[in-house]
């Protein structure tokens, strides 16, 4: 099992930038991949930008140039820094690991709101 916690979401303006952190409760070292999604009202949930097998890192197209996906293993955490902030980007994000250990499974966290406005 493992659990992941979020952290630094909230309201912004445009423009603006906030930083997630994604706290995990075990190393992170071994994750086949680790990243954050949101979903805003009445969409889907998509992908935002994750680290995947081999430490290269994978970005939704409407969010390149503006976020940054990073890493500490020895906080085992993950983080968002979000720049130039758009009314679009108003969505609930969550981090998500998926963890292989005989099966592959995926772990969500609680989720942290991210509203930008004016």
């Amino acid at each position: 099992q493992v659990q992941l916690v979020e952290s630094g979401g909230g309201l912004v303006q445009p423009g603006g930038s906030l930083r997630l952190s994604c706290s995990a409760s075990r190393s992170i070292r071994d994750f086949l991949a680790m990243g954050w999604y949101r979903q805003a009202p009445g969409k889907q949930r998509e992908l935002v930008a994750a680290f995947s097998a081999g430490a290269s890192t994978d970005y939704a197209d409407s969010v390149k140039d503006r976020f940054t996906i990073s890493r500490d293993n020895t906080k085992k955490t993950v983080y968002l820094q979000m720049n130039s902030l758009k009314p679009e980007d108003t969505a609930v994000y969550y981090c998500n690991a998926k963890v292989f250990s005989i099966v592959l499974n995926s772990y969500w966290g609680q989720g942290t709101q991210v509203t930008v406005s004016s």
